[in-house]
């Protein structure tokens, strides 16, 4: 099977994508314009529904789509449009992620179980694993990935721990 998503249906994401929004245009009486799409994503995420400022985009994983494309059209693109609604229906308010906002508009897109995450097959992807690197607090070790090790190194960003409220420290304590 190869990994390599080949125009056309790149075309048919693109008017699923078109469709969805329509679709919750509809539902919502809402004006959603159109947004550009991304087949930028690598490694092992589907996609993204992005926000910058005034601008918004999807992002897609053109490997993952090319090697399960069924499951993207029918679980990617409505996760990704939701968050879009979600954005849209209630600009002021901070939602969480895959709050019940966010499984309402799954649900008017007639999916009742949303996850937030997939348990897609990997196999033939090229993923690039972060290394993770030991930081101690009073709970004992914790891993930090590549990118919170530099900005600790670099930009002497300080991280505490979830469970203790400790800073991290790469010394081990006493």
């Amino acid at each position: 099977m190869s990994n390599h998503l080949d125009s056309t249906r790149r075309d048919v994401i693109i008017a699923a994508t078109h469709q969805r929004i329509a679709q919750a245009q509809q539902h919502y009486q809402l004006t959603l314009p159109a947004l550009d799409i991304h087949f930028d994503v690598t490694g092992a995420a589907w996609g993204y529904y992005v926000k910058k400022g005034a601008q918004r985009w999807f992002r897609f994983n053109p490997q993952l789509f090319a090697l399960h494309f069924d499951e993207g059209l029918q679980d990617t693109i409505p996760h990704e449009v939701a968050h879009y609604v979600v954005d849209r229906l209630y600009p002021r308010r901070r939602c969480k992620p895959h709050g019940p906002e966010w499984r309402d508009v799954m649900a008017t897109f007639g999916i009742d179980n949303p996850r937030a995450t997939h348990n897609t097959s990997l196999d033939g992807l090229r993923i690039r694993r972060q290394q993770r690197h030991s930081y101690y607090c009073a709970c004992g070790e914790v891993m930090l990935s590549s990118t919170r090790h530099n900005r600790i190194q670099r930009d002497g960003v300080r991280y505490v721990c979830r469970r203790c409220q400790q800073p991290l420290s790469q010394q081990r304590p006493g």
